[in-house]
């Protein structure tokens, strides 16, 4: 094995430098048909055969130096496009003319010598195909990789679609190292002094351009680091944004089922204070007499006052829902007006009832006079209730519209991030596109519910404009109220039997005049301090305890904050209320401990 690699490493150096000479004196451009190149290319092949292990099948014994070459693909992916152009040769049928064209191929790129290196460079690898003592495997592999860069100095041009690679037969022709040596260097020694400087020169060059590139590919590698740790930062915020996003969604969601309870607890409540009332009409229908003018100046100056403290409190109620309301919001505000205007349509239609009702006994008992006041009360009630239903419409309008235009904002905003990062990721990275995609999918999401709340709307104005037709039918049934108070005053002569209905009327008077001046006083001492909104307020300020549908919220009406019923629990007059009010524990002991000081002084 010595021998043999001794003898292939002398015949390599002789084909190498008469393949040089010959091609110095042809003009560095060599062709196929060219005897040096060829007796080249087979001594090439007798060095990558030796120590090559046999590889037995079913077939026979196969011994090709076209499986180690193979590696190449994987250690240098530079050398994938030789490896494909090899396999797809219609005319190579066996693995000798496949190792042939790769040499053929690699020659002509001027990297054969690159990729042997690359070859012995792993040799662990290549154990798997040379016995141990092979040339490729001993320092003479070495040696020829050195002598195969100067060969890079030379232009072959091989065509491999003509020639027949499978069948030819490597034989070394030593006729053409048998020639005289003092021939060669008789007159030529100065050109061949020449050649060996420009080959100096070459690879000189060579090793700065390698030297280069690599540099080039270290910045470039640092460069796709610095890009991917970038774009990792930006996967984890656009990650955090969305569990954001859901958690809004989900707070959201459970705050609009805490309004649904709400609104059902209120529709219950009015439901019972209209059986009350109606309950308070039935008992005091027989207590109408000559005060009823007075009665009735009385009660309109509550009813405004009432108005304004519903003024007062829509406003509050509005400020609470501007912070509340969001997009899911208004999926479900469809259902709960449907509702809502279903309900009222219900409490209209029973109270015609109790009043056909109440007018059909009221023709058998009493005079035509109770018939047209019981007519003016539900006329009244149903003013009243058309009033609030088209206020609570309006609001509804109003607040539907504030949250259309934040929604077209939101989406505005995240089409515009969105657009830059989809550009930004696709360039960069191709990994991210789905994540685009689905944050696409969300977009188109938004914008069909923004159709959606845009049909609502529609179905709101629709509504809205029924109710303002009712309006106008309320100032007609205004104009019969006027008739029926002039026929009213011709028919009070015959209510002097019901002056105990009326005393009791009177005290009920009384007692509702004694409540409204102490919500106006509590309103004008409200003004005045620092009065929380229900919206900031969600635990009692002193034992902060969250609020519930059975823990309620109490303002104290001397500092303003917002406890719990348990807190505020003590009732104390204070300076700007005569009577007895709401106030919470800590306020109660401070009043206490001043009226005691003021006391004593």
């Amino acid at each position: 094995m010595m021998e043999e690699r001794a003898n292939l490493m002398h015949m390599m150096k002789l084909s190498i430098k008469v393949l040089l000479q010959s091609a110095l004196s042809l003009g560095r451009s060599l062709d196929a048909d060219h005897a040096p190149l060829q007796q080249f290319f087979v001594v090439m092949e007798h060095c990558l055969k030796h120590g090559l292990k046999v590889k037995k099948s079913f077939i026979g014994q196969n011994k090709s130096f076209f499986g180690p070459l193979e590696l190449v693909e994987k250690l240098c992916p530079e050398a994938s496009d030789i490896a494909t152009s090899v396999r797809n040769l219609p005319e190579l049928k066996t693995a000798v003319g496949r190792g042939r064209a790769w040499l053929y191929l690699a020659l002509m790129q001027k990297k054969l010598a690159d990729y042997l290196k690359v070859l012995i460079d792993n040799k662990h690898l290549l154990s798997e195909f040379y016995e141990p003592e092979a040339l490729m495997m001993e320092e003479e592999g070495m040696v020829i990789v050195g002598l195969l860069v100067g060969l890079n100095v030379l232009d072959a041009n091989l065509c491999l679609k003509g020639e027949d690679l499978d069948s030819q037969v490597g034989v070394i022709d030593f006729s053409l190292y048998l020639k005289d040596v003092q021939d060669l260097d008789g007159g030529k020694e100065h050109e061949r002094i020449t050649d060996v400087l420009d080959q100096k020169n070459y690879v000189e060059e060579l090793n700065r351009h390698l030297s280069c590139t690599v540099g080039d590919l270290q910045t470039k590698i640092d460069g796709l680091e610095k890009t991917n740790s970038k774009l990792q930062e930006e996967l984890a915020a656009a990650t955090d944004r969305i569990c954001s996003l859901q958690e809004e969604q989900q707070h959201l969601r459970e705050q609009n089922e805490l309004i649904r309870e709400r609104s059902e607890k209120r529709v219950e409540i009015t439901k019972q204070d209209t059986k009350v009332e109606l309950e308070t009409y039935k008992q005091t229908r027989q207590g109408l007499d000559e005060m009823y003018s007075d009665v009735w100046k009385q009660l309109k100056e509550e009813k405004k006052a009432r108005l304004e403290l519903e003024k007062e409190l829509e406003l509050q109620i509005g400020m609470k829902t501007e912070m509340e309301i969001a997009m899911k919001l208004l999926e479900k505000d469809t259902h709960e007006k449907q509702d809502t205007l279903v309900a009222l349509r219900q409490q209209l239609e029973e109270v015609k009832a109790i009043n056909l009702q109440m007018f059909h006994k009221v023709q058998n008992a009493e005079s035509s006079l109770q018939q047209k006041n019981e007519a003016i009360t539900s006329f009244e009630e149903k003013n009243n209730q058309v009033m609030s239903s088209m206020k609570q419409m309006e609001e509804r309008l109003h607040h539907a519209e504030r949250a259309k235009q934040g929604a077209e904002e939101r989406s505005q905003k995240l089409q515009q991030e969105l657009g830059g990062r989809t550009s930004a990721l696709q360039q960069q990275l191709a990994q991210l596109h789905q994540q685009c995609s689905s944050l696409e999918k969300e977009l188109k999401s938004e914008k069909e519910q923004r159709q959606a709340l845009q049909r609502e709307l529609q179905h709101e104005k629709d509504t809205s404009s029924l109710l303002r037709a009712e309006l106008q039918q309320v100032e007609g049934l205004k104009k019969e109220l006027r008739e029926l108070q002039d026929e009213k005053a011709e028919l009070q002569k015959v209510c002097d039997e019901q002056e105990q209905a009326l005393q009791e009327m009177g005290l009920h008077l009384s007692q509702s005049k004694l409540k409204m001046e102490d919500i106006k006083e509590v309103n004008k001492a409200l003004k005045g301090h620092t009065w929380l909104k229900d919206d900031e307020a969600t635990h009692c300020k002193q034992c902060g305890k969250e609020f519930s549908i059975s823990r309620r919220k109490h303002h104290c009406r001397n500092c303003g904050h917002i406890f719990c019923n348990t807190c505020s629990s003590n009732e104390l007059a204070l300076p700007s209320y005569p009577k007895p009010v709401r106030v919470c524990d800590s306020c109660h002991t401070l009043l206490l401990q001043r009226c005691s000081s003021s006391t004593s002084s």
